[in-house]
């Protein structure tokens, strides 16, 4: 258990780390680009993410699963044929991929910038932006499986370091970029923003570079394993790839969830707001919810992306090994790891939406976007549900379920989308989101429960008491804001905000995290580490 929690750790705070960069970078980039530059923006990188999991097809975690099964069995020489393959494999398909979005940039744009004259972007503005960003395609594959790689060797330090250095190069490239081209030159925020797409590129040629150096360090070690020994499946090449390949399909699905859902908005939001003549609110809409809001919902989520690429080779091995109470206790833990800190995270961020959004990003619109933030935020905790439950599936040999379960979850996007837009104006795209996640965590579930048993009993139990004290941190923080607006005016100030913003989740975080230690919940789920905590609240 050890090893999960270290490794759970390690990718935690460096995901954890290279969000917090991401939603602060935006508050600069919103200040120099507002509203339309940050739906531009995402225009770009929804299709560009999807092609990215479409071009690794999966294989970097794959290879990372496939790693830790033959080391476990002893034959670290066929998880190093496997990698050296998949390395070529993944140049080719990241090339492929490029081409593809490079030259389909401009049926995308006409595809979702349908009513030109309402709005500030163009078909033309988008399908710039989409090339920029595509230039990225060629190497981030080949880098990504080099963090697989390690990853099965059960050394996450190399994914997490690198990472980091990726995240901090390309915010660094995309605020000069953008300070230059809007401050210093007068320019668009076309242009802007197609350089600060551009980023993704500088940003990857970063991580190869860090990459480069552990494996210097680390390739002696690991072909010194290979020489001492003793067996070898001696697979063939094409045994390697129909393993992996079995591996790789649903990991491809996994990774490109919330993308589909947000692309599937992309070519319906602005349609459905103007026939409902709401097609002025849509830019602010898209971006109050895709991009600015998702920052912050997304933050909770990188508990569960830490916890599903670190779980997956242990939990692996431990199937492999036909450990079945070792197992139960990684599944039990992964879930409850995630409900305990997402649950009051999106409670709290649910409630403070209005002073969090207008905290970071200015109190234009407020009304709107901390409005829609509210209604988003629960989906921080279907998002996470979903990673772990579907990493889960994957660890567990069932991943092909989880084609499933996102097919369900992206038909049920895609046939109430529309109608929930004309039902609800902007908060239908929410409400469609999350019933559609909804949906695939529920089938995700359903599905562990039958293909080994396994007893929800005790996560269900420690739920239940984490809903009873986020329901009191709840509470607390509606009194901070009810105090609050008795003599500051949060909902127009900007410092207002900030303050209350401060004091809510102080208070409140302080407050959950007494009950949780308190009652050794902290300690049941997260182990010995939650010791720390002793100077803050001794017995």
């Amino acid at each position: 258990m050890s090893n999960i929690v270290k490794g759970t750790m390690l990718l935690t705070s460096a995901t954890f780390l290279s969000k917090f960069l991401g939603m602060i970078y935006v508050i600069p980039f919103n200040a120099l680009v507002g509203e339309t530059g940050g739906t531009l923006f995402q225009f770009a990188y929804t299709p560009y993410n999807i092609l990215i999991s479409i071009s690794t097809i999966g294989v970097p975690l794959a290879v990372s699963k496939f790693v830790s099964k033959y080391n476990a069995l002893g034959d670290y020489e066929t998880g190093m044929r496997m990698f050296k393959a998949g390395m070529m494999l993944m140049a080719a398909t990241g090339f492929i991929a490029f081409l593809t979005l490079f030259f389909s940039a401009g049926f995308l744009g006409e595809q979702m910038i349908t009513n030109e004259e309402a709005g500030s972007i163009t078909a033309a503005d988008v399908a710039m932006v989409i090339r920029m960003v595509s230039v990225a395609l060629l190497i981030i594959p080949s880098m990504s499986i080099v963090r697989g790689f390690f990853q099965g060797h059960e050394s996450m330090g190399p994914t997490a370091v690198s990472q980091v250095v990726e995240q901090i190069v390309r915010i660094g490239f995309i605020l000069i970029a953008a300070f230059v081209i809007k401050v210093v030159l007068d320019g668009s925020t076309t242009i802007a923003v197609g350089f600060s797409t551009f980023a993704a590129f500088i940003g990857a040629l970063a991580s190869c570079v860090v990459l480069w150096v552990y494996w210097r360090r680390r390739k002696n070690h690991l072909y010194t394993q290979i020489h001492q020994q003793r067996y070898t499946y001696d697979l063939s090449m094409k045994s390697l790839f129909v393993e992996l390949f079995r591996y790789a399909g649903p990991f491809v699905l996994v990774g490109v969830a919330t993308p589909l859902y947000q692309l599937v908005d992309q070519f319906t939001f602005e349609r459905a707001m103007t026939a409902i003549g709401k097609r002025d609110l849509f830019e602010i809409a898209n971006a109050g919810i895709n991009f600015y809001g998702h920052k912050l919902v997304i933050i909770p989520v990188t508990i569960a992306t830490g916890l599903s690429l670190a779980i997956i080779p242990a939990l692996t091995k431990t199937f492999t090994q036909n450990n079945r109470l070792l197992m139960n206790q990684q599944i039990n833990q992964a879930l409850q790891i995630v409900l305990v800190l997402v649950v009051p995270a999106v409670a709290g961020l649910s409630i403070l939406s209005n002073v969090a959004y207008g905290s970071l990003y200015g109190m234009d619109n407020i009304h709107i976007t901390g409005t829609l933030l509210g209604w988003y935020a629960p989906a921080g905790l279907l998002f996470a549900l979903f990673t772990v439950t579907s990493s889960i599936l994957q660890g567990i040999n069932e991943q092909r379920f989880a084609i499933v379960s996102l097919a369900g979850g992206l038909l049920v996007k895609v046939l109430f989308n529309i109608q929930m837009i004309h039902m609800f104006g902007a908060k239908g795209v929410i409400f469609s989101t999350l019933l559609a996640v909804g949906t695939a965590v529920a089938l995700n579930l359903w599905r562990i429960r039958t293909a080994i048993q396994f007893p929800f009993r005790q996560t269900f139990k420690r739920f239940l008491l984490i809903g009873i004290f986020t329901g009191i941190m709840c509470m607390a923080i509606w009194g901070v804001k009810a105090v609050s607006g008795t003599f500051l005016a949060y909902e127009t100030s900007r410092a207002s905000a900030i303050l209350v913003l401060i004091t809510g989740v102080g208070i409140g975080a302080g407050i959950y995290l007494w009950f949780s230690y308190r009652s050794t919940l902290l300690e049941r789920v997260l182990g010995n580490r939650v010791k720390v905590l002793d100077r803050l609240f001794q017995k």
